[in-house]
């Protein structure tokens, strides 16, 4: 028996429980094709949600999570988004060690510690990771979270932003998966979480460093995915990608500030840490888009060359009023 003959079974099946008015309008001929392709396109919408699933965990079980075990190293969790994540990661008794070259404002929880490092300097990282193993153990997630963003144009920006953003949003993944990953590929058990964002499918004005080290973060996870996979035969450390929109934090204060002028829908870092901790706690690799209806915004390179000048020319028109109308109050 063929799938469609399946599904027309399965439909006069549940055609037979209706009352019978509706019964006679759901025979006509042209309502049960409708149906049926409603069922053909649900049917294949949840295949490939499961193939898509079980291709991400390279077709092995998820492990248990047993927070005893775990240790959780998180860069950039003094602020933002990282704090967040620190603070409800933490509520779960699991142990966090946040790394920051900046020193925390607030309390600790008992079960978090801070080291401060440089993480786009190896030395730095050699040093405080001697630190960690012999006073924690080996961290078996590493959450990649620290980054840094500033405006300006590519002629205007100064290079030493424009290295800077490069070194926080993209050398120091290398860095960092270089000294804590092999740990993780040796037990065949942990996850790596990198932080992207929405720039890493779209590139616009005035923030062209930024975007490219986010296109950058994304190559970076699927390059580490297959090398844990194909090199290393590690196939249940996990690999996590999330890409948020705006996201009120410090970084772009300024941009968000003037909601009056900034028109675009933003985030709080609560709903950001909510998908971060359940891709941790569930032990399970994925690319995670926020909001979920934005998820179109990774098929923009898919589109043709029109649509896509369309959607770079749209919010970069958009971010350039926001900056022009925040400049012009600041000079009044």
């Amino acid at each position: 028996m063929s799938t469609f003959d399946l599904i027309a079974k399965y439909t006069q099946t549940a055609l037979s429980h209706l009352p019978g008015p509706t019964q006679n309008l759901l025979r006509n001929s042209t309502a049960q094709r409708a149906l049926g392709v409603l069922a053909a396109f649900a049917l294949l919408r949840t295949t490939n949600s499961f193939f898509s699933h079980r291709a991400l965990q390279n077709w092995t079980s998820n492990q248990p999570w047993i927070p005893t075990r775990e240790l959780i190293l998180l860069s950039g969790g003094c602020s933002g988004i990282g704090k967040q994540v620190m603070e409800d990661l933490a509520r779960t008794g699991v142990r966090v060690i946040i790394l920051d070259i900046n020193e925390p404002t607030f309390a600790l929880p008992a079960n978090v510690t801070f080291y401060k490092a440089d993480i786009t300097s190896s030395a730095d990282i050699t040093r405080v990771a001697s630190t960690i193993r012999e006073n924690h153990g080996e961290p078996t997630v590493l959450i990649n979270n620290a980054g840094v963003g500033h405006d300006g144009t590519i002629i205007d920006e100064p290079e030493e932003k424009i290295r800077q953003t490069f070194e926080v949003n993209t050398l120091s993944h290398f860095l960092m998966v270089k000294e804590f990953v092999p740990a993780m590929v040796k037990a065949n058990h942990g996850h790596v979480v990198t932080i992207a964002s929405m720039a890493s499918f779209v590139a616009i004005g005035e923030m062209v460093d930024y975007c490219c080290s986010k296109a950058s973060a994304l190559a970076f996870h699927e390059g580490l995915r297959q090398e844990l996979k194909h090199w290393h035969n590690a196939p249940n450390v996990r690999t996590s990608i999330i890409h948020p929109r705006w996201v009120r934090t410090p970084m772009i204060k300024k941009i968000t500030d003037n909601e009056a002028h900034f028109r675009q829908s933003i985030m709080t870092p609560q709903v950001v840490s909510e998908a971060i901790c359940k891709q941790i706690l569930t032990q399970t690799s994925g690319q995670i888009i926020l909001p979920p209806n934005q998820s179109v915004a990774s098929l923009v390179r898919a589109m043709p060359s029109w649509m896509q000048e369309g959607v770079r020319n749209l919010v970069s028109r958009g971010l350039k009023r926001t900056c022009a109308a925040q400049q012009a109050e600041a000079k009044a």
